[in-house]
């Protein structure tokens, strides 16, 4: 009989790959949720850019199948399970609670965000790693640029900053906690990637209108990526 933990993750990732087909889809905070209309939200990355789900759920189904079916009772793939299945345990209301407040839905993508880097790190890039590392470096970096995009959306729609000052403000987070995060595991480049491809979703959407965001992001994408050729270079 294998220890319960890799089969509550396991259900868990089944559970969470699900929600969206159950839950109303989630396009952005409702303007209503606000009392400052700040149209749209420059932190925001075009839609394109959130497909990457798709890959998320299918690689993290993948991790928690082989790990209950081939590592239930390795040492290696234990640490990082108790912050992912909390990560992925949120995530499964996290649609639900987003669509009903941006402050909770704000607090509970930063538990996420907290759980998946905590995973992530905990993980070794060696072995398995496209099986362990691999989903949760992806996992980890999309919600570390979620997280930061979901704080700015709410700090402009409170008027706390303007639009374009928070998107600068949280381009400037998600650069510094990447950047942490990937200097602790350099051999793992999905993660950094991750952000990269968020980044260009800011690129993108701000381009024709907001050149300061958008030169922003671009100018982070760059440090990423230098970091990342640098890192691979030094290993």
């Amino acid at each position: 009989m294998p220890r319960p933990a890799p089969l509550i993750l396991l259900l868990a990732t089944i559970a969470f790959g699900l929600a969206p087909l159950v839950t109303p889809p989630f396009t952005g905070y409702d303007p209503a949720l606000f009392p400052v209309d700040i149209g749209r939200p420059a932190i925001q990355p075009a839609g394109y850019a959130f497909a990457i789900w798709s890959v998320i759920y299918l690689w993290l189904i993948a991790h928690a199948v082989f790990g209950l079916w081939k590592r239930a009772e390795d040492p290696v793939w234990a640490p990082s399970r108790l912050p992912l299945t909390v990560a992925i345990g949120v995530g499964v209301v996290w649609l639900w609670i987003a669509g009903q407040s941006a402050v909770w839905g704000t607090v509970t993508i930063w538990i996420m965000a907290a759980g998946a880097l905590m995973a992530f790190l905990r993980a070794p890039t060696e072995p398995d790693r496209w099986l362990l590392s691999g989903p949760l470096a992806i996992f980890a970096g999309w919600l570390t640029a979620a997280a930061a995009v979901s704080t700015g959306v709410l700090i402009a729609g409170h008027g706390v900053l303007s639009n374009t000052a928070s998107a600068l403000a949280m381009l400037g987070l998600v650069l510094g906690i990447a950047l942490a995060v990937q200097g602790q595991k350099p051999r793992m480049p999905v993660y950094g990637l991750t952000v990269v491809w968020a980044l260009v979703g800011v690129i993108v959407v701000n381009w024709a209108d907001n050149m300061l965001v958008a030169g922003t992001a671009a100018g982070g994408a760059a440090v990423m990526l230098g970091a990342l050729g640098w890192m691979a270079r030094k290993g």
